[in-house]
C-alpha cells in the first residue's frame, strides 16, 4: 500500500497572510470606506473581515490541505460576532471577539497545563524541534498568561476608546505585542531544547 502524500508546509510568506491578512483588511475597509459615520464604516469593515477570514481558511485548505484549530476557533469567532454586529447593528460584539478568542486559547492553554496534556505541542511540535518537555511547560505558561493579558487589554481599548483607535490598535499594537512576545521566548526557549536555523523561523500563534 502506497502512504500517504506529505502534508505540505505553510510558507512563511503564506502564514503571515492567513493570519494578518483579514485583520489588514478590516483596517482598510474602515479607514476607506466612504460613509461618514463610524458605525456604518465598521458595518462595512466587519462584512469584509467576515470574506477574508472564509478566504484566507479556504487558502490554508488549498495550499497546505490543513486548517489550524486556532484558524477554526478565530474564523468561527469572526462569524458568530461579526453576524450579530451586522443584524444588529452595534459594534459591541465585533470588538468583543478578540477578548473571547484570547480568552478561549488561554482556557485551552490552561486545561492541557492542568491535565498535563501537551496540547501546545500538538498543535505546534514541528515547529519548535528540539524543544524539552520542560521548555513546553514554561511556553504554555507564558503564552495562557500573555493570552490573559491581551483579552483584558482589548477590553480596556475598546470601552475607553474610539472606534477608529480600536481598529489602528488591532493591526499597529496588537500584532507587534504578539510578535515581541514571541521573540521574548526565544533565550528561554533555546536554553530548553530549541534548534532554529534562523530566528524568523520561530512560528507565532494567529493573530484573532
Amino acid at each position: 500500500m502506497a502512504s500517504a502524500s506529505p502534508r505540505p508546509e505553510a510558507s512563511p510568506l503564506l502564514r503571515m497572510g492567513v493570519d494578518i491578512g483579514p485583520l489588514l483588511i478590516f483596517f482598510v475597509v474602515y479607514l476607506f470606506a466612504p460613509y461618514g459615520l463610524d458605525i456604518q464604516k465598521l458595518l462595512a469593515a466587519t462584512a469584509a473581515f467576515m470574506v477574508a477570514m472564509a478566504v484566507a481558511m479556504a487558502v490554508s485548505w488549498w495550499k497546505t490541505r490543513h486548517i489550524s484549530p486556532m484558524l477554526w476557533i478565530s474564523g468561527g469567532l469572526v462569524l458568530v460576532m461579526g453576524s450579530l454586529t451586522l443584524w444588529f447593528h452595534n459594534e459591541a460584539f465585533i470588538k468583543m471577539k478578540p477578548t473571547f478568542v484570547y480568552l478561549l486559547f488561554a482556557i485551552v492553554l490552561g486545561y492541557g497545563l492542568w491535565a498535563r496534556k501537551p496540547l501546545l505541542e500538538l498543535l505546534l511540535g514541528k515547529a519548535y524541534p528540539g524543544l524539552s518537555a520542560r521548555g513546553w511547560r514554561l511556553l504554555t505558561i507564558n503564552w495562557a498568561i500573555f493570552f490573559i493579558a491581551m483579552a483584558g487589554l482589548n477590553e480596556l481599548v475598546w470601552r475607553t476608546s474610539s472606534t477608529a483607535f480600536w481598529a489602528g490598535y488591532k493591526l499597529w499594537g496588537a500584532i507587534p505585542l504578539t510578535l515581541v512576545f514571541a521573540i521574548a521566548n526565544i533565550p528561554m526557549l533555546l536554553k530548553n531544547g530549541l534548534q532554529l536555523e534562523k530566528p524568523e523561523d520561530l512560528p507565532v500563534p494567529p493573530e484573532e
